[in-house]
C-alpha cells in the first residue's frame, strides 16, 4: 500500500521514518508515517507485490471508501492485488509492514486465499494482541522502538505460524527474481508438481494464482520505471510486455488509469523516502 495525495509536493511535510537495522526476519520491510494537518486528507493506494499492514497509534483510525466498500479502523491488513481504493485520515500516525507473501501466511495466521485482493481489520486476524500492540506503539518514545516492537511482534508470530509449502514458496522466488516472467510450466517442473497442483497449492496459500502473481510483480517493476521517467516504449520492452497496448492494460487493471496518468501523479512521491529499496520485493530480496 502506497499512500499518496493530489498535489506535486503533496508529501513534503510527511514525516518518515525508516529502521536503521533490517528485520530479524526475512520478506518484511516497515516504515512509520506521521501525516499531521488540520484536516482529513485522502489517501489513495495501488497494489504492491507485498501484503501490507498498517498499524495506526494515534487514535485516529483509517476510513476506507472504494472498491473495498466502506470500512473503518485502526489497524489493517491488506492482501495482493487489491483494487485501488481510498483511504481518509486526519493526523495519520503509523507502522506500515510490507510482507513477503510466503511470511504472511504464519504471521497473519491465515491462509493467504481467505485474505485474497481484500481488506481485513488487524483485530480480526490477530485479537486482542492488535489491541495491546497499538497500545505500546502509542507509548514508544522513538521510532527505533516502535519498529523493535513490531519486529518482535512479527518474530514471534512466525515461529508460531504454519508456513507454506517449500515448493511454494521457491515458486515465489522464482517469480520474484524473474521480475515476473517465468512460466507455470517452468515452476511446476522446478517443484516436481504437476502444472494443476501448482496452480491450485499456490492459489490457496499465496492468495494468487501463478499467473496473477507474475503479473503484479512485472507491474511493479514497470509502474516504478515509468514515475522515474522511462517511456512507456522502453518499459514495455524490458519488462517482457508483448506491446505498449499490453503494459496499457496492465497498468489501468492495477491501478485504474493509464501509464502517463501513473506516471505523472504523486503516487509513489514518498516511495523513495519511505521505501528507499522500492520494488525491493519484485528484484529478488524476498523469503
Amino acid at each position: 500500500m502506497q499512500p499518496v495525495r493530489p498535489g506535486a509536493d503533496s508529501t513534503a511535510a510527511w514525516e518518515i521514518a525508516r529502521p536503521s537495522r533490517v528485520s530479524a526476519l526475512p520478506g518484511v520491510e516497515m516504515a512509520g508515517f506521521r501525516i499531521g494537518g488540520s484536516s482529513a486528507i485522502e489517501l489513495r493506494t495501488i497494489p504492491h507485490p507485498a501484503v501490507t499492514v498498517a498499524i495506526e497509534f494515534g487514535d485516529r483510525p483509517f476510513d476506507l471508501h472504494g472498491a473495498v466498500g466502506r470500512t473503518r479502523g485502526d489497524g489493517l491488513a491488506v492482501g495482493l492485488a487489491f483494487s485501488p481504493f481510498q483511504v481518509r485520515a486526519e493526523g495519520v500516525a503509523c507502522v506500515q509492514i510490507r510482507l513477503s507473501p510466503p511470511v504472511a501466511q504464519p504471521v497473519l495466521g491465515l491462509p493467504l486465499a481467505e485474505l485474497c485482493g481484500g481488506v481485513i481489520a488487524l483485530d480480526e486476524v490477530w485479537g486482542r494482541d492488535a489491541a495491546r500492540l497499538r497500545e505500546r506503539l502509542h507509548h514508544a518514545r522513538t521510532w527505533p522502538e516502535r519498529f523493535a516492537l513490531v519486529d518482535s511482534e512479527l518474530s514471534a508470530r512466525f515461529a508460531a505460524g504454519r508456513t507454506v509449502d517449500p515448493e511454494v514458496s521457491w515458486a515465489w522466488r522464482q517469480i520474484v527474481s524473474s521480475q515476473g516472467r517465468t512460466r507455470v510450466s517452468d515452476l511446476a517442473s522446478g517443484v516436481g508438481w504437476s502444472r494443476q497442483r501448482t496452480w491450485a497449492r499456490f492459489g490457496s496459500q499465496i492468495g494468487l494464482t501463478p499467473k496473477r502473481a507474475a503479473m503484479l510483480v512485472r507491474f511493479d517493476r514497470a509502474v516504478h520505471r515509468l514515475v522515474r521517467g522511462h517511456s512507456p516504449a522502453r518499459v514495455a520492452a524490458d519488462g517482457g510486455y508483448a506491446d505498449q497496448s499490453h503494459l496499457y492494460h496492465d497498468v489501468r487493471a492495477f491501478t485504474g488509469v493509464t501509464p502517463a496518468t501513473a506516471a505523472n501523479e504523486p503516487w509513489l512521491a514518498a516511495d523513495d523516502r519511505a521505501w528507499p529499496a522500492a520494488g525491493q520485493l519484485a528484484h529478488g530480496n524476498c523469503y
